[in-house]
């Protein structure tokens, strides 16, 4: 789908907030509110807004402890990457999993409540599949956090 300016517009402020009704959008963009809908409804069916979610701030139902974790492995095989993914997918506290190039092969960002939590879920991960190295880091301070996907005009 090729995205136009008004396109991007409605995407930036569906980001900000896609709980205003479209007839607000519409306004922001300069639309009408149908015309605002049906913008809306082909992002939706294309792919370019793949879900609305509300936002819950972690600290506020207990998971106050944001840890990145670096894995290396010596494997790297599809059966043994399959068996890996399936496995660190299931840990519920695994809110972000990347494959890496580079020296680190995966990173894993996980929301706990404690160390202890953490020690809780790290036996976890090292239960999934033969890994090298795991190096963990837990975050002092959120200096920015944003879910906003960067929309310039291409």
């Amino acid at each position: 789908m090729k995205l136009d300016d008004v396109d991007l517009r409605i995407l930036k402020e569906l980001q900000r907030d896609a709980s205003r009704p479209a007839s607000e959008i519409a306004e922001l963009v300069n639309l009408s509110t149908n015309a605002c809908w049906r913008r809306i409804k082909l992002l939706q069916e294309s792919g370019v807004i793949k879900k609305q979610v509300a936002l819950v701030d972690p600290a506020m139902v207990g998971k106050e402890l944001t840890v990145f974790v670096e894995l290396r492995t010596a494997h790297h095989g599809d059966d043994w990457l399959e068996s890996f993914s399936e496995g660190i997918s299931k840990i519920d506290e695994v809110v972000e999993f990347h494959r890496l190039n580079g020296n680190v092969d995966y990173l894993l960002k996980i929301l706990v409540a404690s160390i202890e939590d953490y020690d809780r879920v790290y036996k976890k991960i090292i239960r999934t599949a033969p890994l090298h190295d795991v190096t963990s880091y837990f975050s002092m301070e959120k200096i920015k956090e944003t879910t906003e996907v960067p929309l310039d005009k291409r």
